[in-house]
Formats: structure tokens, sequence, C-alpha cells
């Protein structure tokens, strides 16, 4: 280990370098994902008196474009903002990952490795950008951090710094909830272990239920809070919150199980190096004492993740995110004792985001050409994505044609009868009101609705004509203007 590892700062500097090698490349791209564009989009509208689920439907938490709506309020058109935010997270999150795998007994370069796989981890999961684990796994690897710490604080029998300790994890754990609900079972495992350490550090038990309250008070109190607001605003706002929130979840019809089956596959080769990694961690752990205690939080940590995983039942590969700093902290001890398991690591993601680098267009500007057209030929009206990037409503500063803008919610068969309208009935209604322009795709997949597909494709012939397109992966973003408006070069 060089000199210059050897001090927090040097790590700290290392990790950041890294954190910059990986994402960088993506700054100021406006289509990384299609989540973090909605995000942005709901929360630019917030700014603008929108109110989620009402007037922009989705079902993540209001915290969450709470969130985007503040970087709305920095320079710039929020794009390049969401992503230096989200890359100083991941380097905030990788730093306490590198101190949480030293707690499990990691060496400095088990720990440090530990920090460079989870900045890698997100980016092959599909967390280069703004996703919301990349926020929020901040707030829960401390909250981890204060739990891996418990064992030695109960030994000495610090009965007030438990307390506390479980009070600013529940807190936190609560917070992350306001951007993802699924980080609950990784705050209950918090809580849970904080009050089993508490009672081993000789709390009484009236001091543990009180502690148990107060815990479950702070978890619970921003989701109440968002509640609350909605209930003040009336009950058809607060009915609307509920659906979105919590009814519509259910209603979601499954993916084929063949489908799961190969989004599950890819999950667990892009973790392939931290689980066997992880797995000799385990199979060499100490046996008793505080490091036992410290390796079976650490676990259990991951098993809690591991459940807010498959609780979801898609397995789209962003929802591993939540995966990576557990397993990375798991793993650190074993990657610190073998080279070569360290160089296997290390190589595999390395190997697979330079490939991606390699081959994989870079579509800013094209959704840039796409976002412009549509402001130039909008005329004041609203155009409407039916599949395409939803930030180009954002991009061309154009209003939005239904509460309904994220694509998917109205493109996709495994939404319908799940978003509380008809599919087909809302798209009609859509092009009934004559947008100017229609953005679409020449892509053809089973995963889209027969009947809006029908509706969409009989207005298209009968009252338009294609004017634009530019490339989207394998397909193309094709732009359709109203056969009576003449085409205006942007």
């Amino acid at each position: 280990m060089t000199p210059f590892l050897s001090g927090r700062r040097g790590i700290a500097l290392v990790l950041l370098f890294v954190a910059l090698a990986i994402r960088a490349w993506d700054f100021g791209n406006p289509v990384i994902d299609a989540d973090e564009q909605y995000y942005l989009l709901v929360g630019d509208r917030m700014l603008h008196g929108a109110v989620p689920y009402i007037d922009l439907w989705d079902r993540k938490p209001v915290g969450l474009f709470a969130l985007f709506a503040a970087i709305r309020l920095l320079p710039g058109d929020g794009i390049l903002a969401y992503q230096l935010l989200a890359t100083l997270a991941a380097w905030g999150t990788a730093l306490v990952v590198v101190v949480a795998a030293a707690t499990v007994g990691a060496n400095r370069r088990g720990a440090i490795a530990a920090g460079i796989l989870y900045l890698a981890g997100l980016s092959l999961l599909s967390g280069g950008g703004g996703q919301a684990p990349v926020f929020y796994n901040l707030p829960m690897a401390v909250a981890a951090l204060l739990t891996l710490r418990l064992p030695a604080k109960a030994a000495l029998g610090r009965v007030g710094a438990i307390i506390a300790s479980g009070t600013i994890a529940c807190l936190l754990a609560g917070l992350a909830i306001q951007l993802k609900y699924t980080p609950m079972f990784e705050g209950a495992a918090f809580g849970l272990a904080h009050l089993w350490f508490l009672r081993r550090a000789g709390a009484r038990p009236a001091m543990i239920c009180g502690a148990a309250l107060l815990w479950t008070a702070m978890g619970l109190a921003p989701t109440l809070a968002a509640i609350g607001w909605y209930l003040a605003k009336g009950p058809a706002a607060f009915a609307a919150f509920w659906f979105a929130n919590v009814t519509s979840i259910a209603l979601r019809p499954g993916y084929p199980i063949g489908r799961l089956a190969i989004r599950l596959a890819g999950i667990a080769g892009q973790l392939l190096p931290l689980l066997v990694a992880a797995a000799v961690s385990w199979h060499r752990r100490p046996r008793a004492g505080q490091a036992a205690e410290t390796m079976g939080i650490a676990l259990a940590w991951t098993a809690a993740a591991l459940v807010g995983f498959l609780v979801i039942g898609t397995f789209f590969d962003h929802y591993g995110l939540p995966l990576v700093a557990p397993l990375a902290i798991l793993a650190a001890p074993a990657l610190g004792r073998s080279r070569g398991l360290l160089a296997f690591a290390l190589a595999v993601p390395a190997v697979i985001l330079i490939a991606d680098r390699v081959t994989q267009p870079d579509q800013r500007n094209d959704a840039r050409a796409v976002a412009a057209v549509v402001a130039a030929n909008s005329g004041g009206g609203c155009p409407y994505v039916f599949v395409g990037p939803s930030i180009l409503y954002h991009l061309a500063r154009t209003c939005v044609p239904t509460p309904y803008a994220f694509p998917n919610l109205l493109a996709y068969a495994t939404e319908q009868g799940a978003i509380g309208v008809d599919q087909p009935t809302e798209v009609r209604r859509i092009m009934a009101g004559r947008p100017p322009l229609v953005v679409t795709s020449d892509r053809r997949a089973t995963i889209y609705n027969p009947g809006t597909v029908r509706v969409m494709k009989a207005a298209l012939a009968r009252d338009y004509r294609r004017v634009f397109a530019r490339s989207r992966g394998k397909w193309h973003m094709v732009v359709y203007l109203r056969n009576d408006r003449r085409y205006v070069r942007p």
C-alpha cells in the first residue's frame, strides 16, 4: 500500500477520481435513463405548481420529486446539476463503504477495493446517472455504519449512545423511504439490530420500549409528513396519493417468467465478482466475538436489501442498486486477503464498463436535436411523446398533454388497468386534443398495448406526417407534425 493511500485524504481523492472516470462521460447527457428524465420533469413542473399524482402521475414517493425540484433551483436546465449531485452522492457513499468495510475487518486494500467496486457496481446496474438509489444509498450506508458499530457500544454498556445511534439511523432510513419505499426493509433491520444491542447493553424494558417508539416515529416521520400534506389538500388529493403509492402497485400484472429469469441472470452476472468475494468472506468469517457480530449485521443488511429487491418482482437492473453497498462491504475482507480475487473483482467490471463505453453510441445530441424540432414546431401547444424520452417536454419547455407523461404508462401493456384510466381511452383523448406534434418510435415490441398502438396509428395516418427522425439505440425517435402545420426547421 503506497503512502498516498495510507491517509484518508488520499483514499478520498482516489475514489473521487474513480467516480469521475466512470461517470463524467455522461455529464450533460439528458437521456442516460428513462426514469431520472421523468423525475427531473416532475421536479421542474412542481416549481410551477404541478402536484405529483394529480398533474403528473407516478408511483415514486413525493420526496424523490421534491429532491429533483430542489435540484432545479440550481443554475442550468437541471441535467448537469442532478448528475453532479448524483456523483457526489455516489462518492460519499463509497467513502462510507470504505469505513464500513474496515469495521467488518477488512484491511486497507480490501476496504479501498470495496469503495471502488461500489462505484463500478452502480454504473453496471444503470446507476451511472440519477436513479433513486444513487441518492438514497448514502443515508442508508450511514445508517448501516452506525448499526455495524453497535457490538462495540453494547460491550461498553453505552445505552445513551445506542439510543442516539438508533434515532439517527431510523431517521436516515425514513428519509430514504421518501425516495423509494423499498428501503423500509433495511430500515426495519437496522431498527431491530439497535433494539437487540440496546438490550445487550443493559437497558431496562421500559427504556427499550420507549426507544422502539422513538425510532419508529423517526422512520415514519418523513412519510407521515407527505401523507399530511396531501390530506391538507383535501380528500381528492389524498385519494390520488393513496392510489398511486399503494393501490396501483398491487394492480400491475406480472412480467412473463422467462423475461424475469433473463433479468435476474443479468443482474447476478453483473454482481458476480462481489457475490463470489462476499461468499468467501462469509466462509472465512470470525466465529465468535464482536467481529463475528459485525459480520452478522452486514449479512443481515444484505438480506434486508435482497428482500426489497425481490418484493418488487420486476427485476429491472437498477432495482439491484441497493445490493451493491452491502455486498461490497461483505466482500471487502476477502478482497484484502486475496490478490487473485481482487484482480478478478476489479477486472470484470472494468472490462464491461470500457466495452460499454466503446460500443454504445452517445445519444445526447440526437435527443437535443429532437427537442429542438419539438420546440420550434409546438407553437404554444402541447406535443405528445407517445414512445420516447420524457425529457423532451423539459428540453423543449412545452406543456404536457396528460398526467401520464411517462411514456410507459400509456404505451406498455403491463400498465393496463393499473394507472387509474384505460390506456386506449386516454390516448384517444390526447389525440382528440390535436397535439401539434407526436414523438414516437419505429421500435416494434410485444410489450406495447395493442389498443393504444391502434389508436395512435390511426391518428397519425389520418392527421400527421413524418418530418424528422433521429437514432435511439437500435431504433429511431420519429417526429410527426400535424398536417395543417408548416414544418419549421430549428
